[in-house]
């Protein structure tokens, strides 16, 4: 993790405290059924989290036991052994180190995931709220990067509103599955546990228990988690590129809050880049890049290998943390986006009425053309202004063969833009039920 891409809530998530905090409750629950089905002391349950529920555990002592056991959740037990006293050999009965790894991931997954969901509920809200004010904004759509049509900035905030409305919806999808516990011990068999323990930690901690765990919590649960979080940000690298290409300086149609004081370049004082998207660009691929290590980790060895912990170690603070500051960073950029309509009417004359060739095309096959003839009579009327030579309206009515089907005041109502913005209520009601 970055601290330059990181935010406090997500990154203590993630934080060594936090890890050996849940460890710590995951043992101490399991104690505590134990202790109800008298396998160990009810005294022993008592006085663990009588030392262990306010304990400050020493990060560093737990890295020095480590530095000799070389195993991490034995040197965890060791620290807290040295915390609670001789009933600390109650802890870890018939558990196995699994255990306590998968189901503190799987907590820590699942806290990620509200904080992201949280996020994407921001930015619905500022989408939504560009969507209503531009929702008749007109400016030119592209395909290809070439002037296609008229759309409205509106529909284009309202598409990326439906799209992070699909992220929501797979972000919680992704959460449930996974949020669950195991609490089977070596081999997931509960051999020397009673799976009633992981029925308890699981309810205590707000997690579904696994059906079938074999040491491990199968790993395609969270091959999908990381997916999705791919998905939302290839969503988020959608809108920053859309929004890149409106700000080039021969568009103009939006742009980036420039802020009072901000400075665009060290050499040329007139910039004003869009930085934030080229930087919500590059850390969705930050991002996506956990998805293939993710979706490797499923094939393990039989019923447990470590082969995706280093992964999982690295990708799962990673791939939080860098997506919840994009969320985060995409709400700001869309609440203060800079929109400049004068722009896009601009931009919507530049081609001299070529934007309305389709309209023209139809227009002329319901007057009896064929419709090879009609395309025909508008290419060749609009090539020529393609090039900058005349205005495709005053040429369609100087062509012979569309004048001879059409009036001059038929072809001039062709060009209302209104024309192409006429659905945009119903789009609207699909979209913001």
């Amino acid at each position: 993790m970055i601290p330059r891409y990181s935010r406090k809530q997500m990154a203590d998530i993630w934080s060594p405290e936090t890890r050996f905090k849940i460890w710590f409750e995951i043992e101490a629950h399991a104690a505590d059924r134990m202790a109800e089905m008298g396998t160990i002391p009810k005294e022993a349950a008592a006085k663990i989290w009588e030392k262990g529920r306010g304990a400050q555990f020493d990060v560093a002592r737990i890295d020095e036991i480590e530095a000799v056991t070389k195993h991490d959740v034995i040197a965890f037990l060791t620290h807290l052994s040295e915390i609670v006293g001789p009933e600390a050999r109650f802890v870890h009965q018939g558990m196995t180190s699994s255990d306590v790894l998968d189901t503190c991931f799987n907590i820590q997954l699942t806290r990620a995931a509200d904080l992201l969901i949280a996020d994407i509920n921001e930015l619905l809200a500022a989408l939504k709220k560009r969507a209503l004010e531009h929702k008749y904004s007109v400016c030119i759509g592209r395909s290809h990067g070439i002037h296609a049509e008229p759309v409205t900035f509106g529909l284009k905030m309202a598409f990326a509103y439906a799209e992070f409305m699909r992220a929501r919806e797979r972000l919680m999808i992704a959460r449930k599955d996974v949020a669950t516990c195991a609490i089977s011990g070596a081999v997931g068999t509960f051999a020397n546990i009673d799976p009633s323990v992981e029925e308890h930690v699981a309810a205590k901690l707000g997690l579904s228990v696994e059906p079938v765990s074999t040491q491990v919590i199968p790993r395609d649960r969270h091959a999908m988690f990381f997916a999705v979080l791919g998905v939302v940000a290839s969503s988020i690298e959608r809108l920053a590129t859309e929004i890149r290409h409106l700000q080039r300086t021969e568009v103009l149609e939006v742009e980036e809050y420039f802020s009072p004081g901000q400075k665009g370049s060290s050499a040329m004082p007139h910039k004003r880049n869009p930085v934030l998207t080229e930087n919500l660009t590059g850390l969705a691929r930050l991002v996506r890049s956990a998805v293939t290590p993710a979706m490797e980790n499923v094939a393990l060895w039989h019923e447990r290998d470590i082969s995706h912990s280093s992964v999982e170690r690295g990708i799962g603070p990673d791939a939080t943390v860098h997506l919840d500051f994009a969320l985060k960073r995409l709400a700001g950029v869309i609440d203060k986006l800079l929109v400049y309509p004068e722009n896009m009417q601009k931009n919507l004359d530049r081609l001299g009425g070529l934007i309305h060739s389709q309209r023209i095309l139809l227009a002329l096959t319901q007057k009896g053309m064929s419709r090879e003839d009609s395309y025909s009579a508008v290419q060749r009327n609009a090539m020529p202004v393609w090039r900058g030579e005349g205005n495709f309206l005053d040429l369609l009515k100087a062509d012979k063969e569309v004048s001879a089907v059409m009036k001059p005041s038929e072809l001039e109502a062709l060009f209302d833009l209104g024309y192409h913005t006429k659905h945009v209520d119903t789009i609207f009601n699909r979209v913001f039920v």
